[in-house]
């Protein structure tokens, strides 16, 4: 059951743009990607990502060697799937303890 975090976070705002001149001003990341949904910031060591859309609270990452098979057995385990889009692909699950994770490969 090996995994590993990785180095991104996505947030949602609003206004991503409003939220990254905060990130830029007074934690000194840089804007490294914009597009109308999301805005990529790139730090020394984490990458940060807004999305637009109402707060679901920071997602982290985490690598994993089957994102159905880990799916389901946390869900049977007391998480629940807040945000479930294969195409994209992102799996966002959050724990009992209230950490929201993307379960990647």
């Amino acid at each position: 059951m090996a995994n590993s975090f990785g180095t991104d976070i996505l947030i949602q705002a609003p206004e991503p743009k409003t939220a990254a001149a905060f990130y830029v001003e007074h934690l000194g990341f840089r804007i490294t990607g914009e597009d109308p949904g999301m805005i990529s910031l790139h730090g020394a060591h984490i990458n940060l990502f807004i999305e637009r859309g109402p707060a679901l609270g920071p997602v982290l990452e985490v690598t994993v060697e089957n994102v159905q098979e880990v799916a389901r057995r946390l869900v049977e385990n007391g998480c629940r799937v807040v945000k479930d889009e294969p195409e994209f692909p992102r799996c966002y699950v959050r724990d009992p303890y209230g950490l929201i994770y993307n379960l990647i490969t």
